[in-house]
C-alpha cells in the first residue's frame, strides 16, 4: 500500500486498484506551508532545475553524515520573493550594500550562501519583518543578541541541528545570500559585539575552515537577505557527536504538491482530462468543492491504475534524487 498527500491537504491511499480518501486525517493535519503561503512565498516546482539544484545542495552538504542524510526527506521549496514593500525594501538594501562592498573591497564584496536554522515561526517573522535584535530565552524570557551566526553553504548539518521540529513533525532552513566582506576570527567564548577595528567586517570562526559565519547585529538586515526556505523530515540530533534518535512525531505520508501531480498526470493524459482536472483544483482552491468531493473527481478522471502509477513513479524518484544528492558536490558557494 502506497499513501500520497497533496496540496492542500488532500490525501490519497492506494491500496491495489482502490483509492480512497482518508478525511479524518485531513481534517486534522494542518497545512505546514500556510504561513509561507500567507507571506509571500512561492512554491518552487518539483523537478525544476532550480528544485533539483537546492536539494542536491541541500544533500551533498550533509555528506558528512551519511546516517543523517539517509533519514532526512526534502518535502517542500520555498522561494522568497520579496514581494511585500519591506521585503522589497531588504532586498534593493542588500544590492545596493553589496555593490558598495564590492567597489570598497577592490570588486569582492565576499558574496556567499550561508544556512540559518530555526523554528518555522522564527523564520517567517525574519522573512516578513527580517532578523530580530531580541530572542526568546529560557523560560520564555527575551534576550538580546549582538550577532547572527550562519553556517556556510557546504555544512547545512550544523544549521539542522539549530533547527526546531514544527507541530507537523517538519523541521525548515533558511538559505541566504550574506555579505561578509573581511573577515577575523572570533572565538566561541568571545563577548564581542562588534567588528574589533574598521579593517573587519565580519566574523568566522576559522580563516582557513569556517563552520560558522558571523554577521554582527548592526548589518544583519543589510548584508543577509532570505533567498529560499528548506521544509524537511529528519531525526532528531543529540549530543555533540550528531547521534540519531527516532523522531517522535507521528509518521508521515510522502507529501506531494497538487501542481506536481497535475504535471505528471498531464504526460498520461489527454487536453480534455487535464482541463477537467484543473478546473476541479479551482473549484477546490474557490471553495466550491469539499476536499472529499476533489478526490473522488481526481479519481474519476484520472483512474485508480494512472494515479498509482504516479504514486510509485513519484516515490521512486524522490528515493533516486536523494541517493544522487548525497554522492554530489555542493551547487552553491
Amino acid at each position: 500500500m502506497n499513501q500520497i498527500l497533496v496540496e492542500d491537504q488532500v490525501s490519497l491511499t492506494i491500496d491495489n486498484d482502490e483509492i480512497s480518501s482518508a478525511s479524518n486525517e485531513i481534517d486534522s493535519d494542518p497545512d505546514p506551508f500556510e504561513l509561507f503561503v500567507k507571506n509571500g512565498l512561492a512554491n518552487i516546482h518539483e523537478y525544476s532545475m532550480e528544485d533539483s539544484i537546492l536539494r542536491k545542495s541541500f544533500f551533498s552538504s550533509m555528506g558528512q553524515n551519511p546516517e543523517l542524510v539517509k533519514k532526512t526527506k526534502i518535502v517542500a521549496i520555498h522561494k522568497n520573493l520579496n514581494s511585500s514593500l519591506s521585503g522589497k525594501a531588504r532586498a534593493q538594501s542588500f544590492r545596493i550594500f553589496s555593490k558598495v562592498v564590492a567597489d570598497k573591497c577592490g570588486g569582492d564584496a565576499n558574496v556567499k550562501y550561508a544556512w540559518y536554522g530555526a523554528s518555522r515561526d522564527e523564520i517567517c517573522e525574519i522573512v516578513m519583518h527580517g532578523f530580530s535584535w531580541c530572542l526568546k530565552a529560557a523560560g520564555n524570557r527575551d534576550c538580546c543578541r549582538h550577532s547572527i551566526s550562519l553556517s556556510p553553504a557546504k555544512f547545512s548539518f550544523d544549521s539542522v541541528s539549530s533547527s526546531a521540529v514544527d507541530e507537523t513533525g517538519l523541521r525548515h532552513l533558511l538559505l541566504c545570500r550574506v555579505i561578509l566582506e573581511k573577515q577575523e576570527v572570533v572565538t566561541a567564548d568571545s563577548n564581542q559585539f562588534h567588528p574589533s577595528s574598521p579593517e573587519f567586517d565580519s566574523g568566522v570562526d576559522d580563516l582557513s575552515a569556517p563552520r560558522k559565519y558571523i554577521v554582527w547585529s548592526a548589518y544583519m538586515n543589510s548584508h543577509i537577505l532570505p533567498c529560499y526556505i528548506i521544509s524537511f523530515e529528519a531525526p532528531h540530533l543529540i549530543g555533540s557527536k550528531g547521534l540519531l534518535e527516532a523522531n517522535t512525531i507521528k509518521p508521515r505520508s510522502p507529501w506531494m504538491r497538487f501542481p506536481t501531480l497535475i504535471s505528471m498526470l498531464s504526460r498520461f493524459l489527454g487536453p480534455s482530462d487535464m482541463a477537467s482536472l484543473n478546473k476541479q483544483y479551482r473549484h477546490f482552491r474557490e471553495k466550491k468543492i469539499s476536499r472529499p468531493q476533489l478526490i473522488q473527481r481526481v479519481k474519476e478522471i484520472a483512474g485508480n491504475q494512472l494515479l498509482a502509477a504516479v504514486v510509485n513513479l513519484y516515490t521512486n524518484k524522490n528515493k533516486e534524487l536523494q541517493v544522487s544528492s548525497s554522492t554530489e558536490r555542493p551547487l552553491c558557494n
